[in-house]
């Protein structure tokens, strides 16, 4: 996988070497806890589970930086292989090209304002997927995977060691034209009580990240229609919650969050989590 060239190599030779050396640290690092990571899980009641679901802004495109190898000790993630790994970007492995998303943040700040908590994120997102993807039996060649086959499978597997708590989408860009858009809200509400049924748990909260919304950018229709359904199923699909995408910014690709808005998200999820569990307390 690649990772971007750290960007305090300006001193020349020495300050390249010691950005080089600080890297080499970091996936050291990384590898080395991989290897201990499942022998160290907490108590399954300590260990709180999230689903990240949906297409690439979920997976993250954001380009990875030397921080986002560098491993928390209370945030893992269910690598390809099914195992426990330390999360570090890129946490998706839905494409050759994935990077930084909002789940390594949200699950950092999660464990940050909870010390005896460890997390655990179930990467499932796939690049370019439809809604009409998300079904049983549905196959995605651009991912060459079956995304809700292999979500439910992978949390499944996850559960047997921690506790599901809640579901991160973020979708819908693949279903922004007009026939598409027009069914969206429907097989939205239908995916979720999927969801919630095939994994065991009726009140499962869903989080559910906002379509892009780049400075100077015109919504379409259809763009306009898929938004609406989103914040229309959360309301009738308690406990929710809609995370606003408002003032993020893109890669050059004019599509994708870029690495910070990623962050961003991230935070903007865990703030709308942590806002829905006080008032599920209540």
């Amino acid at each position: 996988m690649k990772i971007s060239a750290c960007k305090i190599v300006r001193g020349g030779r020495s300050a390249r070497a010691a950005a080089t050396g600080s890297l080499i640290v970091s996936l050291f690092l990384s590898l080395s806890l991989s290897g201990t990571a499942e022998e160290k899980l907490p108590p399954k009641e300590k260990f709180h589970l999230f689903l990240l679901a949906g297409q690439s802004n979920m997976a993250g495109r954001g380009t990875i930086a030397a921080k986002d190898r560098i491993p928390h000790p209370r945030v893992l993630m269910l690598d390809r292989s099914g195992k426990w790994v330390p999360a570090v970007e890129p946490v998706h492995f839905d494409k050759s090209y994935a990077g930084v998303g909002p789940g390594r943040t949200f699950g950092i700040v999660l464990a940050e304002s909870d010390p005896s908590i460890t997390v655990g994120l179930i990467p499932a997102a796939c690049g370019g997927s439809p809604i009409a993807s998300w079904m049983s039996g549905m196959f995605w060649e651009q991912t060459e995977s079956h995304p809700y086959d292999d979500a439910v499978s992978r949390t499944r597997k996850a559960i047997q060691s921690g506790t599901l708590k809640a579901i991160l989408w973020h979708q819908g860009e693949a279903d922004c034209g007009k026939t598409k858009s027009l069914v969206y809200h429907e097989k939205l509400q239908d995916l979720f009580l999927r969801f919630r049924r095939d994994l065991g748990i009726r009140g499962l909260p869903v989080l559910v990240g906002q379509l892009s919304r780049f400075p100077g950018e015109t919504w379409s229709e259809g763009r306009r229609r898929v938004d609406s359904a989103q914040k229309k199923v959360v309301r009738e699909m308690p406990p929710a919650a809609f995370v606003t995408s408002e003032g993020l910014t893109s890669n050059p690709d004019g599509v994708h969050f870029n690495a910070d808005s990623q962050r961003e998200l991230g935070r903007r999820f865990f703030e709308s989590y942590r806002e829905l569990m006080k008032q599920e307390s209540r």
